[in-house]
């Protein structure tokens, strides 16, 4: 995953918020918005600079009492990465 960032940050052309419109969580940005499905908002709320995918991932299985996130996660954070969504 070298590829990736080692502690990756939402973008700051990016904003996550709740959006009560469309009954879900958002990514903002100057010429639009991407609505997300729950589990990439839980993803991206955890993507704050200070914790590592590994970590990301045991806060993720803990809060959801689930087990192999892993792939998913790393995953995820591929596709965000190549979108700009977090640095």
């Amino acid at each position: 995953m070298s590829d990736l960032p080692e502690k990756p940050k939402l973008s700051r052309l990016f904003r996550l918020q709740w959006e009560e419109a469309q009954s879900n969580y958002v990514l903002l940005y100057p010429e639009g918005m991407v609505k997300l499905n729950t589990s990439a908002a839980e993803i991206l709320k955890r993507c704050d600079g200070e914790r590592d995918i590994s970590a990301i991932t045991d806060d993720l299985e803990s809060a959801f009492s689930a087990t192999g996130l892993r792939p998913d996660v790393e995953d995820f954070m591929r596709e965000a990465y190549e979108r700009g969504w977090i640095t």
